[in-house]
Protein backbone atom coordinates (compact mmCIF):
# COMPACT_ATOMS: atom_id res chain seq x y z
CA UNK A 1 0.00 0.00 0.00
CA UNK A 2 1.30 3.64 -1.21
CA UNK A 3 1.52 6.43 2.03
CA UNK A 4 -1.05 8.30 -0.49
CA UNK A 5 -3.62 5.00 -0.46
CA UNK A 6 -2.90 5.07 3.31
CA UNK A 7 -3.31 9.01 4.11
CA UNK A 8 -6.73 8.59 2.15
CA UNK A 9 -7.96 5.33 3.93
CA UNK A 10 -7.02 7.42 7.59
CA UNK A 11 -8.98 9.63 6.77
CA UNK A 12 -11.65 7.92 5.48
CA UNK A 13 -11.87 5.64 8.78
CA UNK A 14 -11.09 8.79 11.03
CA UNK A 15 -13.85 10.41 9.83
CA UNK A 16 -13.42 14.50 11.29
CA UNK A 17 -15.36 17.00 9.67
CA UNK A 18 -12.83 19.67 10.06
CA UNK A 19 -10.52 17.07 8.85
CA UNK A 20 -7.48 14.48 10.53
CA UNK A 21 -4.48 16.27 12.25
CA UNK A 22 -0.64 14.61 10.65
CA UNK A 23 -0.49 13.35 13.91
CA UNK A 24 -3.51 11.27 14.12
CA UNK A 25 -3.16 10.22 9.90
CA UNK A 26 0.73 8.76 11.21
CA UNK A 27 -0.54 6.93 13.90
CA UNK A 28 -3.28 5.51 12.29
CA UNK A 29 -1.70 4.59 9.12
CA UNK A 30 1.50 2.88 11.52
CA UNK A 31 -1.31 0.77 13.06
CA UNK A 32 -2.38 -0.61 9.70
CA UNK A 33 1.05 -1.01 8.58
CA UNK A 34 2.26 -4.09 7.52
CA UNK A 35 5.14 -5.57 10.06
CA UNK A 36 7.35 -6.06 7.21
CA UNK A 37 7.04 -2.68 6.07
CA UNK A 38 9.60 0.26 7.23
CA UNK A 39 7.84 3.47 8.70
CA UNK A 40 9.70 6.70 6.34
CA UNK A 41 8.43 9.75 7.56
CA UNK A 42 10.21 11.50 4.75
CA UNK A 43 7.74 9.64 2.58
CA UNK A 44 5.13 10.36 4.85
CA UNK A 45 5.29 14.40 3.99
CA UNK A 46 6.60 14.14 1.02
CA UNK A 47 2.97 12.06 -0.46
CA UNK A 48 1.44 14.43 2.11
CA UNK A 49 2.59 17.39 0.29
CA UNK A 50 2.11 15.94 -3.48
CA UNK A 51 -1.54 14.77 -2.38
CA UNK A 52 -2.19 18.77 -1.41
CA UNK A 53 -0.90 20.10 -4.78
CA UNK A 54 -2.47 17.48 -6.71
CA UNK A 55 -5.97 18.36 -5.07
CA UNK A 56 -6.29 14.94 -3.46
CA UNK A 57 -6.04 16.55 -0.46
CA UNK A 58 -7.33 19.83 1.23
CA UNK A 59 -5.36 21.63 3.46
CA UNK A 60 -7.03 23.28 6.44
CA UNK A 61 -5.19 24.76 9.25
CA UNK A 62 -2.81 21.73 10.50
CA UNK A 63 -5.69 19.14 9.29
CA UNK A 64 -6.37 17.30 5.90
CA UNK A 65 -9.30 16.71 4.16
CA UNK A 66 -10.55 14.40 1.11
CA UNK A 67 -11.08 16.88 -1.76
CA UNK A 68 -14.62 16.12 -3.40
CA UNK A 69 -13.05 14.62 -5.98
CA UNK A 70 -11.21 12.01 -4.15
CA UNK A 71 -13.86 11.64 -1.93
CA UNK A 72 -16.05 10.04 -4.71
CA UNK A 73 -13.13 8.40 -5.89
CA UNK A 74 -12.99 7.01 -2.55
CA UNK A 75 -16.76 5.98 -2.60
CA UNK A 76 -16.34 4.00 -6.36
CA UNK A 77 -13.86 2.35 -5.02
CA UNK A 78 -15.53 1.23 -1.96
CA UNK A 79 -19.24 0.46 -3.68
CA UNK A 80 -18.30 -2.62 -6.05
CA UNK A 81 -17.61 -4.98 -3.38
CA UNK A 82 -19.15 -8.74 -4.06
CA UNK A 83 -22.53 -8.95 -2.20
CA UNK A 84 -23.39 -11.87 -0.09
CA UNK A 85 -26.11 -14.03 -0.49
CA UNK A 86 -28.73 -14.18 1.82
CA UNK A 87 -28.67 -16.87 4.29
CA UNK A 88 -31.94 -18.97 4.17
CA UNK A 89 -34.43 -18.09 6.97
CA UNK A 90 -35.09 -20.89 9.31
CA UNK A 91 -38.44 -22.55 10.11
CA UNK A 92 -39.62 -20.72 13.40
CA UNK A 93 -39.31 -23.34 15.98
CA UNK A 94 -43.23 -24.57 17.15
CA UNK A 95 -43.93 -23.89 20.28
CA UNK A 96 -43.72 -25.76 23.14
CA UNK A 97 -47.42 -25.92 25.41
CA UNK A 98 -46.72 -25.05 28.76
CA UNK A 99 -48.33 -27.28 31.76
CA UNK A 100 -50.59 -25.68 33.84
CA UNK A 101 -48.86 -24.02 36.88
CA UNK A 102 -50.42 -25.72 39.98
CA UNK A 103 -51.94 -23.93 42.55
CA UNK A 104 -48.93 -23.56 45.69
CA UNK A 105 -50.11 -25.16 48.88
CA UNK A 106 -51.20 -23.20 51.35
CA UNK A 107 -48.33 -22.56 53.80
CA UNK A 108 -48.28 -24.51 56.86
CA UNK A 109 -47.98 -22.29 60.29
CA UNK A 110 -44.82 -22.78 62.15
CA UNK A 111 -44.77 -25.28 64.88
CA UNK A 112 -44.17 -23.17 68.12
CA UNK A 113 -41.72 -24.70 70.70
CA UNK A 114 -42.85 -24.32 73.89
CA UNK A 115 -39.40 -24.12 76.51
CA UNK A 116 -39.51 -25.55 79.68
CA UNK A 117 -39.41 -23.81 82.48
CA UNK A 118 -37.75 -24.17 86.05
CA UNK A 119 -39.78 -27.00 87.97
Amino acid sequence: MSYKAGIIAAITELKDRTGSSTIAIKKHMQENMPADKKWLNGMFLKALKEGVASGAFIKVKASYKLSPAAKTAAKKKAAPKPKKKAAPKKKAAPKKKTAPKKKAAPKKKAATKKTVGDQ
